[in-house]
């Protein structure tokens, strides 16, 4: 018998519902499927609020590369072939 079998799982279902009894297990996982909405609500919610940056405010690539100012020159494009 594995720790993933059937019976192993009856055993502890019986075991909780004598502790907690069933209206106390039907109270909790109510509470639990209650915080989930709330959850996904305001994950919703979040996506909505928070505006998407469009592309265009991107600023392109600076087409000279500088260091303190001055121009570097990048000497592989100026090698004779």
């Amino acid at each position: 018998m594995g720790f993933g079998s059937v019976w192993h799982w009856v055993v502890v279902l019986v075991i909780v519902l004598v502790l907690f009894g069933r209206g106390r297990v039907a109270d909790i996982m109510g509470e639990f499927g209650k915080g989930l909405k709330s959850f996904k609500q305001g994950m919703n919610e979040a996506s909505e609020v928070e505006p998407k940056e469009p592309a265009s405010q991107i600023p392109p690539p600076a087409s000279k590369a500088t260091l303190n100012g001055e121009e570097i020159v990048d000497s592989s494009q100026n090698k004779p072939q």
